[in-house]
């Protein structure tokens, strides 16, 4: 990974991070690099003292970086459970029977979540039904 002082040409300073130099070029020729402060499409790399970079610091660095990433995914898994939960009808144990009505047009679309075992799951998976797990997140369990 490459670290970039960036700047926008209304003045404002930022940092990226990109894979290569070839990355950055073809990010900002794609129109995908924007000032976080102004959303201004025109950025230039600034100047920067090049960095001596030794084993300990890239596992460091690469340890942040997966850290964040790791972060920024949880929390988007998070929003997406949150609206999920917000949307749909928790319909407990009666999931596999609920799921089975709507399938069959027995009762109206909806969207529910509910528990099954791995087994009812499995069953109706085969029967066509398409269902998914919610995620379960670092902080469910707490």
């Amino acid at each position: 990974m490459i670290h970039y002082t960036l700047a926008c040409d209304k003045g404002h300073d930022f940092e990226g991070w990109f894979s290569s130099s070839d990355d950055f070029d073809r990010q900002v020729a794609a129109r995908l690099v924007t000032c976080p402060s102004c959303g201004s499409l025109s950025v230039n790399k600034q100047l920067m003292a090049p960095a001596v970079s030794t084993a300990r610091k890239k596992e460091a660095r690469r340890a942040l970086v997966t850290d964040q990433a790791q972060k920024e995914t949880i929390a988007r898994l998070k929003e997406l459970v949150k609206s999920i939960r917000e949307n749909a009808e928790d319909v407990g144990e009666r999931f596999p029977d609920e799921a089975r009505k709507i399938h069959y047009g027995e009762a109206d679309q909806r969207g529910l979540i509910g528990k099954a075992t791995a087994e009812e799951a499995i069953a109706l998976i085969e029967e066509g039904i398409e269902i998914a797990p919610l995620p379960v997140l670092p902080d469910d369990a707490n």
